[in-house]
Order: structure tokens, then C-alpha cells, then sequence
């Protein structure tokens, strides 16, 4: 069977929100020979009472044609964004409805929240003592009405386990796409990410998308140096050839670089390396030291350390997880 995402729309959720998960879970396919165009998901919508009309921040109304009892069927439950109002969001408490609604959510459930969707999340208890983040411009009253909440207002998504939350509007996308690359593996992922037309992994933070001056006509940008740097990750690249592609000094170029990326240049460098050899794992047959080199870490040794910080397991542990999810996915 598919894994089924139910999707929990609550009165004033955000149209843009609660299409997310649709999109991305509903439209993510096998790329596989052996299970090219299989659907990986099952998504269905649900409300927090009866099938019926369901109020949104927007000028119009959608019916959902499922209540709450469609949460125990769900192997993830996605709360996205909602109007922020009510005893949720201002008490930090839940209805009786959504109380009931959520005693059908069965243990082991993994659990996902886009925006304010974490006040829910939060407010039944599922965040305690965790890392979590929401909208920025949210962080510190979420904070404040949730103490015992590790709240993490410069992230794009935090992925705590069968716990994960999302910063504010289109971070959900990255989320759900970090998602299906965690269920399914980087080809996946990067292939519903180039036929939704957004990119498979953003870099840095909610940091970048603070209010802030905007830079002044004609003032450069990193960003030729990044596109020159993804065209040689298997060549030693160092820092003072980034900058030079800028024209700009190595001090200038790092502080611009941090400011556009919300990372170091070697923190970017590092993250893209992991990216490409995630991919040469999962879709070739290379040895490990070959992947090493063409991924630019240089020695078996390199990629296994960036790996394991990265995804918690070894290279070969990560080829076997994926070829055996495929696998187990066409019964051979």
C-alpha cells in the first residue's frame, strides 16, 4: 500500500498552504525502470468535523469531503497554516473538536506542520521539549505562548524525527520536498521539484527573507560564482577562485556570499557535494571512492564523515536503504 498523507484543514487555513502537500506528495512519481510513473503517495483532505464547507483566509469556501476519522488511516499528518485566531493561536489551547480530531491520529504517526500550522502541533502537546520553528514574524509569540518549545526562528524547515515543522508560506514546499527525499531518495525529489518549476534545495535560512535594505542598483552578487563553482564540485575549489570570478576581495566576497546564501562558502560547498553525491549513490554503481572524487570530497574517508553529518548514516548504508525502498516497492 501507499503511504497516505491526510491533510488537516482547519477553518481559516491558507489556500497557498493547503495546496502544498497536494502538489508535492500527490504528483511525486517512481523514476526507477522498475517502477517508473507508480504514484508514491496517497493524499487525502480532511477536516477537523464532518465532510463539509471549510472557512479559508480567502474570499471563498472548499468542501472536504472527509472528517476526522480519515487521520487514523494516515501514516503522515500534514497541519498546514490557519488563520491566526482563536483559542489555538491566542491561548495556546485546543477546542474540544480538535481534540477529538486528533485522538484519531494513531502512535508513530509522523506529524508535519507548515507555517502557523505548528500552533496546533504545539498546543496538543506534540512539541514539547522539541526544536521547532514557524513564521518568523510568529517565532517570538509562539515562544512566548509555548516555553517548553525549542523554537528555531532561522530555518527553513527542522526535521525532528516523526516531528517536523516548517517556517512560514512556500518553506512548506521545501519541507514536503525534503520529505520525499528522505522516503524516496534525491531523484525523486529533484524530479517533482523540476515539474513543480521550484528549486529541490534552497539554501540558508528564514534569515534571508527578513525585512532588510534592499541592496543598491548595480551592486554584485555571488551569484556567477556559485554557478561556476556547481560546474567543477570534483575539482578543488578554494575560496580566493570564488571571489575572483566576483572581482571582489575574499573578505568582501565571504560577507556578500553569507548575506545571498545564508551559509559560508564552504558550508554551501560542502552541502552541494553531499547533494551530488547523494545522487551518484542512489542512481549509479560507482565504488564509494570513485563517488568521493567526483563528488570533490577526494577520499572514501572525506565522504563518510560529510555523510554521516549529514544523513546519520555511511555511504554504503545509504545506497542499500534506497535500492531496497525501491525494491521493496515492486516486490522483487
Amino acid at each position: 500500500m501507499r503511504h497516505r498523507v491526510v491533510i488537516l484543514a482547519l477553518d481559516g487555513v491558507i489556500p497557498f498552504e493547503l495546496g502544498i502537500p497536494q502538489r508535492i506528495f500527490g504528483r511525486s512519481l517512481g523514476i526507477e525502470p522498475f517502477n517508473r510513473g507508480e504514484e508514491l503517495y496517497d493524499v487525502v483532505t480532511c477536516s477537523a468535523r464532518p465532510p463539509g464547507p471549510v472557512l479559508t483566509d480567502a474570499d471563498f469556501r472548499i468542501v472536504v469531503e472527509y472528517g476526522p476519522e480519515a487521520l487514523a488511516t494516515a501514516d503522515t499528518v500534514i497541519v498546514p497554516a490557519f488563520h491566526e485566531s482563536g483559542p489555538v493561536y491566542e491561548e495556546g489551547r485546543l477546542t474540544g473538536e480538535l481534540a477529538s480530531a486528533l485522538a484519531y491520529i494513531r502512535p508513530g504517526t509522523r506529524l508535519v506542520s507548515i507555517c502557523t500550522g505548528g500552533y496546533l502541533l504545539a498546543a496538543a502537546g506534540y512539541l514539547d521539549g522539541r526544536p521547532a520553528t514557524t513564521h518568523w514574524a510568529c517565532a517570538e509569540h509562539f515562544q512566548r505562548l509555548f516555553p517548553s518549545v525549542r523554537v528555531d526562528p532561522g530555518v527553513l524547515f527542522i526535521d525532528d524525527g516523526d516531528v517536523l515543522t516548517s517556517a512560514g508560506v512556500a518553506a512548506g514546499i521545501d519541507l514536503c520536498l525534503h520529505l520525499v527525499r528522505r522516503d524516496h531518495g534525491t531523484a525523486v525529489a529533484n524530479d517533482i521539484a523540476r515539474r513543480t518549476v521550484v528549486p529541490p534545495h534552497r539554501d540558508g535560512g528564514q534569515a534571508q527573507f527578513i525585512q532588510r535594505p534592499l541592496p543598491g542598483p548595480g551592486t554584485a552578487t555571488t551569484a556567477t560564482a556559485r554557478a561556476w563553482a556547481l560546474e567543477r564540485l570534483d575539482e578543488p575549489i578554494l575560496l580566493r577562485d570564488m571571489a575572483r570570478q566576483e572581482s571582489m576581495s575574499v573578505r568582501t566576497f565571504t560577507r556578500r556570499f553569507r548575506e545571498e546564501a545564508g551559509l559560508s562558502p564552504g558550508q554551501w560547498l560542502a552541502r552541494q557535494r553531499v547533494e551530488r553525491a547523494r545522487h551518484l549513490l542512489e542512481a549509479t554503481d560507482l565504488s564509494v571512492d570513485q563517488v568521493a572524487r567526483d563528488a570533490g570530497f577526494g577520499t572514501a574517508v572525506s565522504l563518510r564523515l560529510h555523510i554521516q553529518a549529514a544523513l546519520g548514516v555511511s555511504p554504503t548504508v545509504y545506497r542499500r536503504t534506497f535500492r531496497r525502498t525501491a525494491a521493496d516497492r515492486t516486490g522483487s
